[in-house]
Order: C-alpha cells, then sequence, then structure tokens
C-alpha cells in the first residue's frame, strides 16, 4: 500500500433511521468504527465524506438526519467534506487535498452501496488512485429491484474490476 487514507462515505444520521434504513446497519457501523481506530492507531488519515441534500431530504444540511452518525463520529481535527453529488470527488475539495497529502490509496466504506459509494470507488479509480473496498463496510436501503443484502454482494461483485474488495479485518495498516 502506497501513502493511504481511509475515505467513510455519508455514513449520516438520516440513512439508519426508518421507514428505510440501510441493511444491516449495526454490524455496518460496528466495522466502520473498528477500521476508524485501527487506521487512527496506524496514523492513517481518516477522511469524512458528508452529503447535503436538496431541502425537504433526510440529508437536508443541517437537518436532523445530516450529521455524520455519532458512532463514527470524526475526531478533533480529522476532515469532513462536504458534497452535493454522488461522486465524493466532484465540485469537492477532496482531489485537492489528497494530491496535497501525497495519498495515492484509498480504503472506501459508507452508504448508499448503489449511489455514492459505487460513484466515488470507480471516481477514484478513474483518477489514477488505488482503491480498496470494504466488502462489508458499506450498506444499502434496496429498491424495488434488490433488498440491501443483494445490492451490497452485487457491488462487491460488480467493483472488483475498479477496486481490491476485501473485509475490513483483512485491511493491513502500515508496514
Amino acid at each position: 500500500m502506497g501513502t493511504g487514507a481511509l475515505v467513510i462515505v455519508d455514513v449520516q444520521v438520516g440513512l439508519f433511521v426508518p421507514p428505510r434504513p440501510v441493511h444491516a446497519g449495526k454490524p455496518l457501523l460496528k466495522t466502520l468504527a473498528g477500521i476508524i481506530r485501527r487506521a487512527r492507531k496506524a496514523g492513517v488519515p481518516v477522511i469524512y465524506i458528508q452529503h447535503c441534500g436538496r431541502p425537504g431530504t433526510k440529508l437536508e444540511k443541517g437537518s436532523p438526519g445530516w450529521p455524520i452518525h455519532p458512532d463514527i463520529a470524526p475526531a478533533p481535527g480529522e476532515t469532513v467534506i462536504e458534497k452535493r453529488e454522488p461522486d465524493s470527488f466532484q465540485g469537492t475539495r477532496l482531489g485537492a487535498l489528497l494530491r496535497k497529502r501525497g495519498i495515492d490509496t484509498l480504503i472506501i466504506g459508507g452508504v448508499l452501496t448503489e449511489c455514492c459509494v459505487d460513484t466515488t470507488t470507480r471516481s477514484a479509480f478513474s483518477r489514477g488512485y488505488q482503491v480498496t473496498l470494504l466488502s462489508d463496510g458499506h450498506s444499502s436501503s434496496g429498491n424495488w429491484v434488490l433488498t440491501g443484502a443483494e445490492v451490497v454482494a452485487h457491488h462487491n461483485e460488480a467493483l472488483r474490476r475498479f477496486a481490491d474488495v476485501r473485509r475490513a479485518s483483512q485491511v493491513r495498516f502500515g508496514r
């Protein structure tokens, strides 16, 4: 692994509450909290992406659903990047921040699998980053065709072209 960062995409309160919470939300938060702890201990930057939804949506900036989930909240001094599009690079300072820090490897987890996690993973690959997608570190609420579990399984297979897909416990930090 080169110089890496852990990127946590849109793990916000509003995506964990009814009527359509993400699949297996509690285990997801436990997995993400564990890898965040390990990254911090290894001195690997943790970068949080926070979606700013349209007015009236559950991720509208300033709404009760907008904050990053408290189970994985940023530590003082950690970077939080607000975005308005599914791609965490589009219209944000993410790319410039990564270049400035010399980061060439990204470990990605978060929600929603089929939207912002997928788009950010593909975009990172297209920009030349080495990408690891946490197979047990992303989730979905599902849709009219697939359950949340099916969306996760499908994307773990589909995104292998763009990322090394592995469980969080398989990710090694440091030397």
